[in-house]
């Protein structure tokens, strides 16, 4: 299988030498997207809520450049640097993963820029997007 580079200009430019995601057959390996605005790459205010808000609008576009939602996630990978973070972390999370994917959360000393939180996703394309 070819493996595909994902882009699209309305999520973040990549901050070091990887791609937003890439695809490989029915599957997506989504990068860790931080919130930093897609325009200008000036980082969300120090708000775990809207940090989280601007994460998952981010993964959104990156998904939708591959022709998939976030519906389609079966894996996330979330960091967050502050534990007592995890309860509104999660109250904005659920609003964007609505199909409950498998999820690992960990808790980290420092993230890229100053961030309060990364995910990572992987997902999986529905059956009728990959057996034409």
């Amino acid at each position: 299988m070819k493996k595909k580079v994902i882009y699209t200009a309305k999520a973040p430019q990549p901050v070091g030498p990887y791609s937003q995601a890439i695809a490989v057959g029915d599957m997506l390996y989504c990068s860790g997207q931080i919130a930093l605005d897609p325009a200008s790459g000036v980082l969300a205010e120090a708000d775990v809520k809207i940090q989280t808000e601007h994460v998952c609008r981010n993964l959104t576009a990156v998904f939708a450049a591959a022709g998939l939602t976030l519906a389609d996630t079966v894996k996330t990978t979330c960091f967050l640097i502050n534990a007592e973070d995890f309860v509104p972390f999660n109250e904005v999370y659920a609003q964007y993963f609505t199909s409950a994917p498998a999820r690992s959360c960990i808790m980290v000393k420092d993230l890229p820029k100053g961030a309060l939180v990364e995910i990572e996703a992987i997902a999986c394309a529905p059956a009728a997007k990959t057996d034409k």
